[in-house]
């Protein structure tokens, strides 16, 4: 990251990104993130309605799963073109490729996956690393 370079992080907790603070002070880096408590659907809005459409390199998705898709369609807004979002969990533990798996989170991210696989937005790679991380390149 260039020396004018920013993190944003969203997150709804202050409980969990307490820990994170405290290693970002501890690691001389606390002033280069940027930490956004609120729901990320209506932060990413925000930071759109903000003007920052087309402005960010790299979008990390790992959070409530039923919200992927928001994240996934909000991310490509922001994202600059050539822009990477990484998209976690979409193994789902092997539970995407159990059609009887019709439980919020697995349909979601089964959506999603199936979803990227076709968006020609992108270009995409699944990797077989942990549970699973999909990286799309915004064209």
């Amino acid at each position: 990251m260039g020396a004018d370079g920013k993190v944003i992080g969203l997150d709804v907790s202050t409980e969990y990104t307490a820990d994170g603070q405290r290693a970002w002070e501890a690691a001389g880096v606390k002033d280069k993130i940027d930490l956004v408590i609120g729901p990320a659907v209506e932060s990413m809005q925000k930071m759109l309605d903000n003007g920052q459409a087309g402005t960010i390199d790299l979008i990390f998705i790992d959070a409530d799963k039923g919200n992927y898709d928001s994240y996934y369609e909000l991310g490509l807004k922001l994202l600059r073109p050539g822009g990477v979002i990484a998209i976690d969990n979409v193994f789902w533990h092997g539970e995407i490729l159990d059609p009887a798996c019709t439980d919020e989170d697995t349909v979601a991210i089964r959506t999603l996956n199936e979803k990227v696989l076709r968006d020609d937005r992108v270009d995409m790679s699944m990797l077989g690393i942990a549970d699973g991380c999909t990286l799309c390149r915004k064209l």
